[in-house]
């Protein structure tokens, strides 16, 4: 019997019509040169004579309906490829508004749970002769992390390099699933008993001390926004890249991380929006920050974790919002630090589940809100990719948004670029792309400041 894992069978049991629990992402290809107008259908139909397809891409539930064998996984003998596997073409004039409008549809709408939980879509018609291709995947088969190892999977560095196996080819022979059976479930579950334990006097030490003097942001303490509403089932989808060296050059100004400045971003462009919505709270917005617990070399299934960062959204000044993210990270960085994979889990559980209580239940108008925002890191590649030839331009994710959280923002490193994707309900966050423009403003705003 192949039980689903409960932190995968959680996104199985929040999701509804207007919660599709899947996480995707659109890429952007230059074809090789000389390649001819044929390109992008030719790669469609090697996808199709695909000759086998791996353990994790037959997988789908035992049962879409509310039954006990809803609780496994089943393997899919023969999966039907045309199914999953489809080639589209954009409309005229084919920009990439129309791209991102296509994208903003797919990614709004449910995979069936009678088949294995993942689609990819091939997308011609561009006006600049590029080509794009869509894919998602359900959050119970793959985290975001995962997802962007599967693509990488079928990407390779040397552009001479052709007839490279899908990503979701068997890569080897010990491709097995990765659901568990019932023991091995009670055995973690208990592991994860006795490793909970071990955060009461590591949690008590920093954690606590930094909560009782306010010094991080706690559960249920979010100032309520226009991101904290009920959502409809339509998506609103963007996505934009910026040179990384850009980000750099302000991280070693300000001697801060990255990721601090991605954060920064961020909390400028919020910022902005807000004020333009006449929506701006009168304390800082806080996000919820995933944090990969993935182990080297792991595969497939969930291991992200998660802390609070206050984004400084009160203050006008960009350098006093970078001084509040970079301490209320650093202090997230040590409640986490010395955890076990499992006590991190459990941690992270505990600053996201009045979030997931309350949204699954409906009463998330009833409580003050756990985070305004999730801002996703997902490391990319560090140099360029070819599929077929075709060269890799942008990689833009898109994950998930749920009652209680109207816009999700995440990015992931491409080469020498860092690629936003950012993903809102339709109808709680209008003209989302002008979020793309506060962006760069906000980048300019702290490279003039340092």
């Amino acid at each position: 019997m192949n039980l689903i894992a409960p932190p995968d069978y959680m996104f199985l049991a929040m999701e509804s019509r207007e919660h599709p629990m899947h996480v995707g992402g659109l890429e952007l290809f230059t074809p090789p040169h000389g390649s001819g107008p044929d390109f992008a259908r030719n790669l469609y139909e090697s996808l199709l004579a695909e000759p086998k397809v791996a353990n994790m891409f037959r997988r789908r539930v035992g049962s879409a309906m509310a039954t006990p064998r809803a609780l496994t996984w089943t393997d899919d003998s023969d999966v039907d490829l045309s199914y999953h596997v489809r080639l589209s073409a954009l409309p005229r004039p084919g920009r990439i508004r129309e791209l991102l409008e296509t994208v903003s549809l797919w990614h709004g709408s449910l995979l069936d749970r009678h088949r294995p939980l993942w689609e990819i879509n091939i997308v011609e018609g561009l006006e600049d002769g590029r080509f794009a291709v869509y894919t998602k995947i359900h959050h119970a088969l793959a985290d975001g992390v995962s997802a962007l190892k599967l693509l990488q999977n079928s990407l390779v560095t040397d552009p001479s390099e052709l007839h490279v196996p899908s990503f979701f080819a068997p890569r080897n022979t010990s491709d097995r699933p990765g659901s568990r059976s019932a023991f091995s479930a009670i055995r973690t579950a208990a592991k994860l008993s006795l490793d909970t334990a071990g955060i009461i006097p590591h949690a008590g030490r920093i954690g606590f001390k930094a909560a009782l003097a306010e010094q991080v942001p706690l559960p249920l303490r979010a100032p309520r926004s226009m991101f904290n509403v009920p959502i409809g089932g339509a998506r609103r989808f963007a996505g934009q890249s910026w040179r990384i060296e850009r980000l750099k050059t302000v991280s070693t100004a300000l001697d801060c991380t990255l990721n601090d400045v991605v954060l920064g971003m961020c909390s400028g462009a919020l910022r902005s929006y807000l004020l333009e919505q006449a929506a701006l709270p009168e304390k800082p917005l806080i996000s919820l920050v995933p944090v990969s617990l993935r182990q080297t070399g792991a595969n497939g299934s969930n291991a992200v974790g998660a802390v609070l960062a206050s984004l400084g959204t009160h203050k006008a000044d960009p350098l006093d919002r970078m001084q509040e993210i970079t301490r209320t990270i650093a202090i997230a960085k040590e409640m986490m630090g010395g955890l076990s994979q499992l006590q991190a889990l459990a941690l992270s559980a505990a600053f996201v589940s009045p979030f997931a209580i309350s949204s699954i239940t409906g009463v998330s108008q009833a409580v003050p809100p756990t985070f305004n925002v999730v801002i996703s890191n997902v490391p990319g590649p560090t140099q360029p990719l070819y599929w077929n030839g075709a060269r890799l331009d942008g990689i833009y994710p898109a994950s998930i948004v749920m009652d209680g959280l109207a816009l999700n923002i995440t990015l992931t490193s491409n080469a020498d670029n860092i690629d936003f994707g950012l993903i809102g309900c339709r109808r709680s966050v209008p003209h989302l792309q002008r979020l793309l423009l506060h962006l760069e403003s906000a980048l300019q705003d702290l490279e003039r400041a340092t």
